[in-house]
């Protein structure tokens, strides 16, 4: 993973899941969603095997611009 600049690594929303299977995962983002009125630039990500090891800083950091890729918006 690159180097990140840790100025803009924390600026959008991600929502962390562990240990949810992917049903109460979906009813989670759900309820997310509903419960904040929006769901603009709001990400969601699981834990895998993978990325348990990273630091929190760098796994934020790849899913908020894994989040904008997908979205077609700019990553913070």
């Amino acid at each position: 993973m690159a180097a990140m600049d840790t100025e803009n690594a924390l600026d959008g929303k991600l929502v962390l899941f562990h240990g949810l299977d992917q049903d109460e995962a979906i009813k989670a983002m759900r309820a997310i969603k509903a419960a904040l009125g929006t769901q603009d630039g709001l990400a969601f990500a699981m834990t895998t095997e993978n990325n348990l090891s990273w630091p929190v800083a760098e796994l934020i950091e790849h899913v908020l611009e894994e989040h904008a890729s997908m979205t077609g918006r700019k990553a913070p």
